[in-house]
């Protein structure tokens, strides 16, 4: 069968997945918006700048990894960094009824910002994608093994980020400049700080099992109901962890909005919970270890808006040996990562039937 014959089903309506697992999704995309931030707090509150500096948890990626097992790193202007969401900054998330001993990375984003930093495309990869995982050594240094047909949310689980960024690597071909996490509590109060976020649904919608109800209409969503909605799954698509992806795209081009929409310089105690929230949410690599670094990260992200980023979803088919698993649609997922490796756009005929940003139906 033909790769487009099969990613069709993607979006049909006959395919049902099971329930998930009872946890909640990382919010992965608020990580890099969430740095953004940070260039307000480093360079307004000088007097604050240690206090910052404390909040932020690092991890040495490099230092992990083994240079002759990563793609050559290019030097073309462009920029490649992981952006995952994780529970493992525990604390408040105990709310959320999670105690499982391990953290998981549940929502991940690869981000290639084109040279110039002026526009960006954004690449969801499903948590339930099977890949060849590659072997890797864990923070304490103990061995995982590799392991074929592996979940790519595995990686995380088993071998922590730099797994995460090894599997990422292997499946791309693209050498990761720089890597990001996100804790969803802290994610949900970011976005009390902001004020909340403005979101138009086009129909009602009332997930059972996110917990999110809301009519028709244009809302402005706090924390607790921004969380629901990129958890809610039956309201868009077939109701799969697809369909979700969807309102996550959705969702993130209206959080980059309102965080350049929203005046942090003129309230001095806006930009410091802004900053302090931040710098308490996001884990980045050693590269990006104080304010100062990430200040100069976010610099770069500055002039990025909802409409110069192109989001979409790896190409991927339900696994017809197990429908609550997908595999990649080889072909169109190489297209995806060549021209992200060239510094290219993404052609279109690789992301057709897949999310590319827009819940339609549901968000506008």
């Amino acid at each position: 069968m033909a790769e487009q014959g099969r990613s069709s089903r993607i979006r049909g309506t006959g395919r049902r997945r099971r329930e998930p697992a009872k946890r909640h999704r990382g919010l992965a995309f608020a990580a890099w918006s969430a740095a953004a931030l940070v260039v307000a707090g480093g360079s307004g509150l000088g007097y604050a700048y240690f206090t910052l500096n404390g909040n932020i948890e690092s991890v040495d990626i490099n230092s992990q990894l083994r240079d002759d097992d990563r793609p050559q790193d290019t030097d073309d202007g462009s920029m490649d960094i992981l952006v995952l969401g994780s529970d493992s900054r525990a604390g408040a998330n105990g709310a959320y009824g999670r105690d499982e001993g391990a953290a998981r990375s549940d929502t991940a984003m690869m981000v290639h910002l084109y040279e110039g930093h002026k526009k960006a495309s954004v690449v969801s990869i499903p948590r339930d994608t099977l890949m060849d995982r590659p072997r890797c050594t864990t923070p304490s240094g103990e061995a995982v093994p590799a392991q074929r047909e592996a979940m790519f949310n595995t990686a995380f689980e088993a071998g922590g980020p730099a797994c995460a960024v090894k599997t990422v690597e292997q499946m791309s071909g693209i050498r990761m400049d720089h890597y990001i996490q996100v804790d969803f509590a802290g994610f949900r109060k970011l976005i009390d700080d902001l004020g909340g976020v403005g979101i138009t649904t086009t129909r009602a919608i009332d997930d059972k099992s996110s917990h999110l109800r809301l009519p028709a209409g244009t809302h402005t969503l706090d924390g607790e109901q921004s969380l629901a909605l990129v958890r809610t799954r039956k309201a868009v698509g077939d109701g799969s962890d697809l369909g979700r992806i969807q309102l996550q795209q959705a969702f993130m081009k209206a959080f980059i909005d309102q965080v350049k929409s929203v005046g942090v310089l003129s309230s001095p105690k806006k930009l410091w919970d802004l900053a302090d929230t931040a710098t308490k949410t996001i884990t980045p690599d050693s590269e990006l270890d104080s304010v100062k670094e990430l200040a100069g990260f976010a610099g770069g992200l500055k002039d990025l808006g909802a409409q110069d980023v192109h989001m979409i979803t790896l190409p991927v088919r339900y696994d017809p040996a197990d429908p609550n698993r997908v595999v990649p649609l080889q072909a169109r997922s190489q297209q995806v990562w060549t021209a992200l490796k060239q510094d290219r756009p993404i052609p279109a005929d690789a992301t057709a039937d897949t999310a590319t940003g827009q819940a339609e139906g549901v968000v506008k």
